[in-house]
């Protein structure tokens, strides 16, 4: 699936629940046809029976069709726990082409909580900016499913990008690991644009997650070309700081090489640090689209379990 996707298409289609299934059922038929089809993925409400587990879930009409035992799951099993976490900020509103990487993150976590539901994993919610704007626990009813697909809707729906909101992402790290009471996948959506004198406390936020025996995988969501890259023409542009509407000119030319190596050093340490102490830090670019987001997680899932 690639960026097409916008606020647009989400009026079109009425649904950010809907556009999700496309996203996922387009990655199951792909990945059948690719070399991740190895990976032990179950879709159905049924798992193979175990020698010596009780027979009164056994689905017999499956054995009639199959002539194999399974036996049913039921609402309260569960796989694994996910909690997706995803960046609120002023600088998630960064634009590329209609769209902006917190609507990004959004169709992504859209899309991880409909391939969730089909593995009949518990998935929660965190959006946070300057404090928690919201936070559900993991739970795998569908009543809860349509609930954060339309809180996930309402934000994009409701879009605003002119509000500043700092980001805060040690706390919201924090709070995510108290709220957090059992074992769980953390999922997080950031751009990682904050204060860079707050490193260590961010750091040890993440060390946090995993004091509570906590896996973490942290999608660094950014648009390589232009943050990364700094690939704009050769005029005098007015950049200004999306958090603290800060301005400043310049040319381009004059502080490319500079801007570069600055960008790519800050991103080496937070991967090696990331790296070294067992996270998983994902390079995710806006421009190429949700696919490997699902195939990371499932890398992860397949790890976990």
């Amino acid at each position: 699936m690639n960026t097409t996707i916008d606020r647009l298409k989400l009026t079109e289609f009425g649904s950010l629940e809907l556009l999700a299934k496309q996203v996922v059922e387009g990655f199951i038929t792909g990945m059948h046809k690719s070399p991740y089809h190895g990976f032990s993925v179950e879709f159905d409400e049924n798992r193979l029976y175990n020698p010596g587990e009780s027979t009164r879930h056994i689905d017999w009409k499956l054995y009639g069709r199959s002539d194999k035992l399974f036996t049913k799951k039921y609402e309260e099993e569960t796989n694994l726990r996910c909690q997706i976490v995803i960046d609120h900020s002023s600088s998630m509103f960064f634009d590329h082409e209609g769209l902006t990487k917190y609507e990004f993150s959004t169709y992504a976590a859209a899309s991880l909580i409909e391939l969730l539901k089909k593995q009949r994993d518990a998935v929660g919610l965190t959006v946070y900016s300057e404090e928690i704007e919201i936070h559900t626990p993991a739970k795998t009813s569908f009543a809860h499913h349509r609930f954060l697909h339309h809180e996930l809707e309402q934000r994009l729906l409701q879009y605003d990008g002119a509000t500043k909101r700092k980001g805060n992402s040690i706390d919201a790290i924090h709070s995510v690991a108290e709220l957090s009471h059992k074992r769980s996948l953390i999922i997080l959506f950031t751009d990682l644009l904050e204060d860079p004198s707050k490193q260590s406390e961010f750091y040890d936020a993440l060390l946090h997650l995993k004091h509570k025996q906590h896996e973490v995988i942290v999608f660094h969501v950014i648009d390589r070309k232009l943050e990364v890259e700094f690939d704009l023409d050769t005029r005098p542009y007015e950049l200004i700081d999306m958090e603290t509407g800060e301005r400043v000119k310049l040319s381009p030319a004059n502080f490319k090489e500079h801007y570069q190596s600055e960008m790519q050093s800050y991103l080496n340490t937070v991967g090696t640090w990331m790296q070294n102490n067992g996270f998983d830090f994902i390079p995710t670019d806006l421009r190429e689209g949700y696919h490997n987001i699902l195939i990371q997680y499932l890398r992860k899932r397949q790890k976990m379990l």
